[in-house]
């Protein structure tokens, strides 16, 4: 028995889709399944098309041609013609393939999108999408095309084509041709009948399933925030003050700033670094004044790099979970044109119009820039010897004469924050098209491209900070106070990369913690330390 065959299966309902199991199918390979209502609903749908197909009633795109009302009948020879036509005609994309889990994601998300059961296409189109998942065959869909207005057209079209055994799939990375591979696996190409062509490409299948996939990493990438937050604080011998239920839970309650605030409150537990103003308080009583006003200002933690991180942070949290409750509405919807429900008009409409997901993804990519610019600041605190509290300037633990420290590894932080900054909304750049039917579009899958794009710079962000905390732990001597959190994410740093003694090449210490950022390598180093984080 295979692991294909031993996994639980993802379950296309058209109804219950969420981004872990878009995930699990992207990222795990997890195998699929079509629930069996889900095959009824398409099996009626067709029905109904069907019926009103034969009443010579013009449906656009369906009955009739694209922009004229050409008449052609169903069961006429113009059938399989038109629909060809449309997948090949659209088959326009250019630029660089997407990722083969991102590819995945985005065949799952066009599958789940006809499974809801209205788009009047054969069950044996559903069928040959999950078949393409379970076998891992990975249509080759270029990046750059859609306008995110009728849909995805162009990334779907080359799904499409790969249907009908035309285009281009992905193996190791390489484009190979559709028709050498399914012949590979006795796959006999599909010949698409009426609406079936407008259905595939009809939709937002793209920017939802690339979507799914950023906002999914982008909470771990929140969690990776909080965490190398609080390694810095304990170093630094910080307040948890800041980080009390009470501040958040009742005086301002946020979903996001109480989750984050509930993380720090947990990562830093058991910490013999950290104080309160309880500590403070009774410092003072014992009279040992000199002490209390020494290290007050570290305590209150005056910046709010360190003192706002809830706030911060909390605020990203709200904007992903907000990007989350749309892209899983848009999984389990029908978003192509026209619609079939029985005993219903015809519903001529603009489902596939991306603007939903196109202003979440942009939000996104503005939450995630903050997000990098809180990172940033940090590592600028620890590397500064007038705001790190007695760290010497850039970490250097040799001699400050011959060595630079991380001084070089301060600037492509910086520079990813300003390259972030950049990087602004596209929903707001509708560029009217195909003469001019397409007048306001979404750009959809750039918002959802950019976001991805911010959230891989913010790994190299962050890989930076987690890097200048382990280093100040070092140089500090203060492992031994830190929490049980704290500990397990030096030691996930330290068995990447060694303690900068003296100067070395620094490029790939950022990569290697960069790319175990990428894999959620220090939130289950984390876990596994017994701390659960929201």
């Amino acid at each position: 028995m295979t692991l294909l065959e031993t996994e639980v299966a993802v379950d296309f309902d058209g109804e219950s889709l969420d981004i872990a199991g878009i995930r699990r199918v992207a990222e795990d390979r997890a195998p699929c399944s079509i629930a069996p209502a889900a095959l009824e609903r398409a099996t009626r749908s067709r029905e109904i098309f069907e019926d009103i197909a034969r009443q010579d009633i013009p449906i656009y795109g369906v009955t009739t041609g694209f922009g004229e009302m050409i008449y052609m009948l169903v069961g006429t020879s113009k059938e399989v013609e038109l629909q060809t036509n449309l997948v090949r005609s659209h088959s326009a994309g250019v630029g660089p393939s997407f990722a083969e889990d991102e590819a995945r994601a985005i065949v799952a998300a066009r599958l789940n999108a006809l499974a809801r059961g209205y788009s009047a296409v054969r069950p044996v189109v559903l069928e040959r999408l999950a078949l393409y998942l379970n076998e891992g065959i990975i249509p080759a869909i270029p990046e750059i095309g859609s306008l995110g207005a009728s849909g995805d057209l162009a990334p779907l079209a080359h799904i499409a084509s790969t249907v009908i055994g035309e285009g281009y799939v992905l193996r190791d990375g390489h484009r190979v041709p559709t028709g050498q591979v399914l012949r590979e696996f006795g796959i006999e190409p599909l010949t698409l009948r009426f609406k079936e062509g407008l259905a595939l490409i009809n939709g937002t299948s793209a920017m939802t399933g690339l979507g799914a996939l950023v906002a999914g990493r982008a909470l771990q990438q929140v969690r990776h925030g909080e965490i190398v937050a609080a390694l810095v604080i304990e170093t630094l011998q910080g307040s948890t003050s800041p980080f009390l239920a009470v501040g958040h839970d009742i005086a301002r309650p946020h979903r996001g700033q109480i989750d984050s605030a509930a993380n720090m409150r947990a990562l830093m537990d058991g910490s013999g670094l950290t104080v309160d103003h309880a500590d403070l308080r009774r410092q003072a009583q014992e009279s040992r004044h000199d002490q209390v006003v020494a290290r007050t200002q570290v305590y209150l933690q005056k910046a709010y790099s360190l003192r706002a991180i809830p706030q911060v942070l909390g605020a990203v949290r709200d904007t992903l979970y907000h990007a989350v409750d749309k892209l899983e509405i848009e999984l389990n919807s029908s978003n192509d044109n026209p619609l079939f429900f029985e005993g219903q008009e015809i519903f001529h409409g603009a489902n596939f119009h991306g603007q939903p997901i196109a202003f979440a993804m942009d939000f996104t990519t503005i939450a995630l820039t903050q997000l990098g610019v809180l990172s940033e600041r940090r590592t600028n605190r620890l590397l500064n010897r007038h705001l790190s509290y007695g760290l010497p300037e850039f970490l250097v633990a040799g001699d400050p004469g011959l060595n630079s420290g991380f001084a070089g590894a301060q600037y492509p932080a910086t520079a990813l924050v300003a390259e972030n900054r950049t990087i602004g909304p596209a929903s707001i750049q509708s560029v009217p098209s195909n003469g001019d039917n397409q007048d306001i579009v979404s750009m959809g899958l750039i918002s959802a491209r950019n976001a991805r794009r911010v959230l891989q710079n913010n790994d190299k962000i962050l890989a930076v900070e987690f890097l200048a905390a382990a280093q100040a732990v070092d140089i500090s001597g203060r492992y031994e106070g830190l929490s049980p959190a704290a500990k397990a994410t030096y030691e996930a740093v330290r068995s990447l990369v060694p303690t900068l003694d003296a100067d070395r090449f620094m490029a790939d210490d950022i990569e290697v913690v960069a790319a175990a950022l990428s894999e959620g390598r220090f939130a289950d180093a984390v876990a596994q330390a017994g701390v659960g984080l929201r």
